[in-house]
């Protein structure tokens, strides 16, 4: 048998060793599938000038392949927009889904080796849930990620970042499951 299908992320192993029995403790959840868990991470890179210039979205999806290790969906433009002179179909940005183990390796280099390179970095704000307890938050460089090499990057881009939380039923019991994770959140 394959190891890798032995392998379990470092941070999967610790939700389910750690995260789980405290927040069915705090909880006091019935049952261990009650608990909260990160459904799945989403990343989206827009590229504005990649309705003009094709190279800057190629280099942007490619920047996105290198810190995922997923090779991302292009997306295009519903409408029509005259102002941003951008027509319906027209490529206007790249995103990758990122589920199970990937996602956990993606989670694990986020929030102990990407974080903390941001400049200036005072935490994650905790007015960034919905209603349904999802995460969202925006990074304003890709070069935090040290995947990326510096002299490849044609362009600086920003990206958001979406953690879909399965069974949350309130922003608290995703704020507590993502501070068990380790996610920087400001005091």
């Amino acid at each position: 048998m394959n190891n890798m299908a032995k392998y379990i992320p470092r941070l999967q192993e610790r939700y389910r060793n750690e995260i789980i029995p405290y927040m069915k403790k705090v909880f006091k959840y019935k049952n261990l599938l009650a608990c909260p868990r990160v459904e799945k991470v989403v990343i989206n890179m827009g590229c504005g000038q990649g309705a003009e210039d094709i190279k800057i979205l190629e280099s942007a999806a490619d920047n996105l392949a290198f810190i995922t290790g997923q090779r991302p969906v292009i997306t295009r433009a519903k409408k029509a927009i005259a102002n941003f002179k951008i027509r319906e179909g027209v490529p206007v940005g790249c995103k990758v889904t990122l589920r199970k183990k990937i996602m956990y390796e993606f989670l694990d280099r986020l929030i102990s080796i990407s974080l903390p390179r941001i400049r200036d970095f005072r935490g994650l704000s905790t007015n960034s849930f919905d209603q349904g307890g999802n995460f969202s938050f925006g990074v304003s460089e890709q070069l935090i990620f040290p995947e990326i090499d510096y002299d490849k990057v044609q362009k600086v881009q920003g990206m958001d970042i979406i953690i879909n939380i399965e069974n949350s039923k309130s922003k608290e019991e995703s704020l507590e499951l993502l501070k068990q994770f380790g996610f920087p959140f400001r005091q």
